[in-house]
């Protein structure tokens, strides 16, 4: 088994007793999430990788950050993750690959995130994963289009975003090499 498929197990498996802590059923979790329940299955199955997006939507829901979500089907935080151990979670279709530098800890508030965009990836949210979200983007190669609500910001290697996420946000990679950029995630 891959490691991507390991993970996408251990997710599957994440969620389905999340939704079950609830007390929800598929239909009642699609109602909330905006996500089909076709969708919902299959990844409590396992039979697909969910997309950013979809895991976003399922984070709302459940007040966590993806980070957050993703380390609960991991062993509990260490204090130094060597690189070769930091989770790396991978959204083909959109282009996407996005690694946990840190650890998040339910004691704490703060994480660091890669974030990596294949050349014309366009990455969309329509919420964020926990309302008033602070997040600081330093884009470290390449070009990236960044729209949070009505703003757009483009950014160039070296910048530096600063934002808090209340609505819809939007990653695109505007050049013709990948962008990678580290997110500094602050919960409110």
């Amino acid at each position: 088994m891959r490691d991507e498929d390991a993970v996408d197990a251990l997710l599957g498996v994440r969620l389905a007793e999340l939704r079950a802590q609830h007390g929800w059923s598929l239909d009642e979790l699609a109602e909330r999430s905006g996500v089909s329940r076709s969708t919902l299955s299959r990844a409590e199955r396992a039979q697909t990788s969910p997309t950013a997006a979809v895991l976003n939507r399922l984070c709302h829901v459940y007040g966590r950050t993806m980070s957050q979500l993703l380390s609960e089907v991991e062993a509990a935080p260490v204090p130094v993750v060597r690189a070769a151990e930091q989770r790396v979670w991978e959204d083909r279709a959109a282009g996407f690959v996005r690694r946990s530098v840190s650890p998040p800890h339910t004691g704490l508030r703060g994480e660091l995130v890669e974030g990596r965009l294949a050349p014309g990836a366009d990455l969309g949210y329509d919420r964020p994963p926990v309302p008033g979200l602070e997040q600081h983007l330093w884009l470290l190669d390449g070009a990236l289009e960044v729209t949070v609500g009505e703003q757009v910001h483009r950014l160039g290697a070296g910048d530096c975003l600063r934002m808090r996420v209340t609505g819809p946000a939007r990653f695109r990679c505007t050049g013709p090499d990948p962008a990678r950029y580290v997110l500094a995630v602050v919960r409110p």
